[in-house]
């Protein structure tokens, strides 16, 4: 089950994003990693044309969302290399 709160909800519209999408990008994207600096999972997908990161909390059966925004390959890249990123 996912959890949307009104923040995430909110901030997502700012930004241009449908949860639908969002929805389906936590779903059944298969780029997961775990963020070292902020202890949260984060899920990497498409929006459009877009790249877009969505940090979540994950506990037993529930995710709840917590931001998202739009990343670069470049970004991934250096949080891979700089460890901050690590696989899942």
């Amino acid at each position: 089950m996912i959890y949307w709160t009104n923040y995430l909800k909110y901030r997502a519209g700012l930004r241009g994003f449908t949860i639908e999408k969002l929805e389906d990008i936590i779903r059944h994207s298969t780029e997961r990693y775990f963020d070292t600096e902020t202890r949260r999972h984060v899920v990497i997908g498409r929006h459009n044309l877009q790249l877009v990161l969505i940090a979540y909390d994950a506990e037993k059966d529930t995710i709840t969302p917590v931001t998202v925004h739009p990343i670069t390959r470049q970004q991934i890249r250096f949080r891979l290399n700089t460890r901050r990123f690590i696989h899942e």
